[in-house]
Protein backbone atom coordinates (compact mmCIF):
# COMPACT_ATOMS: atom_id res chain seq x y z
CA UNK A 1 0.00 0.00 0.00
CA UNK A 2 1.30 3.25 -0.85
CA UNK A 3 -0.25 6.30 0.58
CA UNK A 4 0.51 9.40 2.75
CA UNK A 5 -0.96 12.60 3.73
CA UNK A 6 0.78 15.94 3.91
CA UNK A 7 0.09 19.71 4.06
CA UNK A 8 1.22 21.57 0.93
CA UNK A 9 4.34 23.89 1.31
CA UNK A 10 4.54 25.64 -2.34
CA UNK A 11 6.50 25.35 -5.23
CA UNK A 12 10.16 25.62 -6.48
CA UNK A 13 12.14 24.26 -8.84
CA UNK A 14 14.93 21.68 -8.74
CA UNK A 15 17.41 21.28 -11.31
CA UNK A 16 17.90 17.98 -12.91
CA UNK A 17 21.53 16.06 -13.69
CA UNK A 18 21.28 16.95 -17.41
CA UNK A 19 21.14 20.66 -16.16
CA UNK A 20 17.07 21.12 -17.00
CA UNK A 21 14.46 23.05 -14.04
CA UNK A 22 11.91 20.79 -13.14
CA UNK A 23 9.00 22.56 -11.27
CA UNK A 24 7.78 20.86 -8.30
CA UNK A 25 5.43 21.12 -5.31
CA UNK A 26 7.03 20.19 -1.97
CA UNK A 27 4.54 18.26 0.32
CA UNK A 28 5.33 17.76 3.87
CA UNK A 29 4.48 13.90 4.51
CA UNK A 30 3.82 11.44 6.78
CA UNK A 31 5.01 10.69 9.35
CA UNK A 32 1.31 9.45 9.37
CA UNK A 33 -0.15 6.68 11.87
CA UNK A 34 -2.65 3.65 11.00
CA UNK A 35 -5.90 4.12 13.42
CA UNK A 36 -7.97 1.77 12.20
CA UNK A 37 -7.91 -1.62 9.88
CA UNK A 38 -11.25 -2.41 7.68
CA UNK A 39 -12.05 -5.48 6.39
CA UNK A 40 -14.48 -7.28 4.05
CA UNK A 41 -15.62 -8.99 7.42
CA UNK A 42 -15.92 -6.47 9.37
CA UNK A 43 -17.20 -3.54 7.88
CA UNK A 44 -18.21 -4.74 3.90
CA UNK A 45 -14.90 -3.66 2.60
CA UNK A 46 -11.18 -2.86 2.86
CA UNK A 47 -9.74 0.49 4.02
CA UNK A 48 -7.10 1.72 6.22
CA UNK A 49 -7.43 5.02 8.04
CA UNK A 50 -4.46 6.74 9.06
CA UNK A 51 -4.29 10.18 10.78
CA UNK A 52 -1.42 13.00 10.48
CA UNK A 53 -0.26 15.70 12.16
CA UNK A 54 -0.93 17.16 15.83
CA UNK A 55 -4.36 18.25 16.56
CA UNK A 56 -6.01 20.49 19.45
CA UNK A 57 -9.02 20.72 21.41
CA UNK A 58 -10.14 16.91 19.60
CA UNK A 59 -13.72 15.71 20.61
CA UNK A 60 -14.17 12.59 23.22
CA UNK A 61 -15.07 10.42 19.98
CA UNK A 62 -12.20 11.44 18.50
CA UNK A 63 -9.69 10.97 21.20
CA UNK A 64 -11.09 7.67 22.09
CA UNK A 65 -11.19 6.56 18.80
CA UNK A 66 -7.61 7.13 18.22
CA UNK A 67 -6.46 6.43 22.13
CA UNK A 68 -5.55 2.80 21.14
CA UNK A 69 -2.98 4.23 18.41
CA UNK A 70 -1.83 6.42 20.81
CA UNK A 71 -1.88 9.98 18.74
CA UNK A 72 -4.01 13.35 18.94
CA UNK A 73 -4.31 13.60 15.25
CA UNK A 74 -5.30 17.02 13.29
CA UNK A 75 -6.39 15.10 10.14
CA UNK A 76 -7.69 11.74 9.85
CA UNK A 77 -8.20 10.22 6.40
CA UNK A 78 -9.55 6.21 4.52
CA UNK A 79 -7.55 5.06 1.99
CA UNK A 80 -9.40 2.24 0.63
CA UNK A 81 -7.41 -0.66 -0.80
CA UNK A 82 -7.84 -3.92 -2.88
CA UNK A 83 -5.71 -6.08 -0.30
CA UNK A 84 -4.19 -5.11 3.14
CA UNK A 85 -0.02 -5.30 3.13
CA UNK A 86 1.12 -8.06 5.64
CA UNK A 87 1.64 -6.49 9.29
CA UNK A 88 -0.62 -4.46 9.20
CA UNK A 89 -2.31 -2.49 12.48
CA UNK A 90 -3.61 -0.23 14.50
CA UNK A 91 -0.37 2.20 15.83
CA UNK A 92 1.50 1.41 12.24
CA UNK A 93 3.40 4.51 10.70
CA UNK A 94 4.89 5.23 7.45
CA UNK A 95 6.81 7.96 5.96
CA UNK A 96 8.28 9.12 2.95
CA UNK A 97 10.28 6.17 2.52
CA UNK A 98 6.84 4.81 1.70
CA UNK A 99 7.91 6.56 -2.23
CA UNK A 100 11.15 6.60 -3.91
CA UNK A 101 12.22 8.45 -6.71
CA UNK A 102 10.64 7.99 -10.23
CA UNK A 103 7.01 6.91 -8.71
CA UNK A 104 3.67 7.94 -10.79
CA UNK A 105 1.29 8.97 -7.78
CA UNK A 106 -2.23 10.84 -7.63
CA UNK A 107 -2.22 13.96 -5.16
CA UNK A 108 -5.98 14.69 -4.31
CA UNK A 109 -6.92 18.24 -2.34
CA UNK A 110 -9.23 20.73 -1.88
CA UNK A 111 -9.05 23.73 -4.54
CA UNK A 112 -9.15 27.39 -3.32
CA UNK A 113 -12.49 28.86 -3.05
CA UNK A 114 -12.64 31.71 -5.07
CA UNK A 115 -16.54 32.70 -3.69
CA UNK A 116 -19.26 33.96 -5.80
CA UNK A 117 -18.62 34.52 -9.28
CA UNK A 118 -20.50 35.32 -12.28
CA UNK A 119 -20.82 32.42 -15.57
CA UNK A 120 -17.79 34.36 -17.79
CA UNK A 121 -15.17 33.34 -14.78
CA UNK A 122 -16.89 30.48 -13.84
CA UNK A 123 -17.82 28.38 -16.63
CA UNK A 124 -15.87 30.93 -19.19
CA UNK A 125 -18.91 32.33 -20.99
CA UNK A 126 -18.33 34.45 -23.61
CA UNK A 127 -19.90 38.19 -22.73
CA UNK A 128 -22.12 40.11 -24.98
CA UNK A 129 -21.56 43.08 -27.52
CA UNK A 130 -20.07 46.19 -25.48
CA UNK A 131 -20.76 48.28 -28.62
CA UNK A 132 -22.45 48.73 -32.37
CA UNK A 133 -25.84 47.54 -30.58
CA UNK A 134 -25.24 45.81 -27.08
CA UNK A 135 -27.87 45.71 -24.63
CA UNK A 136 -25.28 47.10 -22.12
CA UNK A 137 -25.55 43.36 -19.95
CA UNK A 138 -21.95 42.64 -20.82
CA UNK A 139 -21.22 39.75 -18.33
CA UNK A 140 -25.00 38.60 -17.77
CA UNK A 141 -25.51 35.08 -18.74
CA UNK A 142 -28.58 35.51 -21.08
CA UNK A 143 -32.06 33.60 -21.15
CA UNK A 144 -31.88 30.55 -19.22
CA UNK A 145 -35.31 29.16 -20.50
CA UNK A 146 -38.27 31.22 -22.29
CA UNK A 147 -41.13 30.27 -23.99
CA UNK A 148 -39.84 26.53 -24.21
CA UNK A 149 -39.42 24.71 -21.81
CA UNK A 150 -40.84 27.20 -19.14
CA UNK A 151 -38.57 26.30 -16.13
CA UNK A 152 -34.77 26.15 -15.59
CA UNK A 153 -33.47 22.42 -16.28
CA UNK A 154 -31.44 21.16 -13.16
CA UNK A 155 -27.47 21.45 -14.05
CA UNK A 156 -27.96 25.14 -16.11
CA UNK A 157 -25.07 26.72 -15.65
CA UNK A 158 -24.96 29.75 -13.79
CA UNK A 159 -23.62 32.14 -11.33
CA UNK A 160 -22.88 30.56 -8.13
CA UNK A 161 -19.75 29.50 -5.86
CA UNK A 162 -16.71 28.76 -7.26
CA UNK A 163 -13.44 26.47 -5.91
CA UNK A 164 -13.63 24.78 -2.68
CA UNK A 165 -14.05 21.50 -4.29
CA UNK A 166 -11.83 18.33 -4.27
CA UNK A 167 -9.85 17.71 -6.98
CA UNK A 168 -7.66 15.23 -8.00
CA UNK A 169 -4.39 15.37 -10.38
CA UNK A 170 -3.39 11.52 -11.50
CA UNK A 171 0.03 10.57 -12.50
CA UNK A 172 2.43 13.07 -10.86
CA UNK A 173 5.97 11.84 -10.70
CA UNK A 174 8.10 11.79 -7.34
CA UNK A 175 10.99 13.97 -8.51
CA UNK A 176 12.38 14.84 -5.15
CA UNK A 177 12.45 12.87 -1.71
CA UNK A 178 14.06 14.12 1.58
CA UNK A 179 13.93 11.77 4.02
CA UNK A 180 15.31 13.65 7.06
CA UNK A 181 12.95 16.54 6.89
CA UNK A 182 9.92 14.30 5.39
CA UNK A 183 9.71 16.46 2.25
CA UNK A 184 8.05 14.84 -0.85
CA UNK A 185 8.46 16.81 -4.22
CA UNK A 186 5.90 16.30 -6.85
CA UNK A 187 6.35 17.23 -10.52
CA UNK A 188 3.70 19.84 -11.84
CA UNK A 189 1.45 21.69 -9.70
CA UNK A 190 -0.89 20.23 -6.83
CA UNK A 191 -4.22 21.78 -5.82
CA UNK A 192 -4.68 23.95 -3.29
CA UNK A 193 -3.52 26.55 -1.21
CA UNK A 194 -0.47 26.69 1.12
CA UNK A 195 -0.70 24.04 4.26
CA UNK A 196 -3.50 22.60 2.75
CA UNK A 197 -4.56 19.34 2.96
CA UNK A 198 -2.82 16.50 0.59
CA UNK A 199 -3.37 12.92 0.38
CA UNK A 200 -0.74 11.34 -2.27
CA UNK A 201 -1.46 7.65 -3.36
CA UNK A 202 0.34 5.13 -5.54
CA UNK A 203 0.13 3.28 -8.60
CA UNK A 204 1.14 0.14 -6.51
Amino acid sequence: MKALLGTKIGMTQIISESGVAIPVTLIQAGPVTVTQVKTVDTDGYTAVQMAYGEGKNLSKAVVGHTKSAKVTPKHIREIRVSELPEGLSVGSTFDVTTFALGDIVDATGTSKGKGFAGTVKRHNFNTSKATHGGNGNVRKPGSIGSMYPQKVFKGKRMAGRMGHDRVTVKNLVVAYVDLENNLIGLRGAVPGPKKGLIIIGGKA
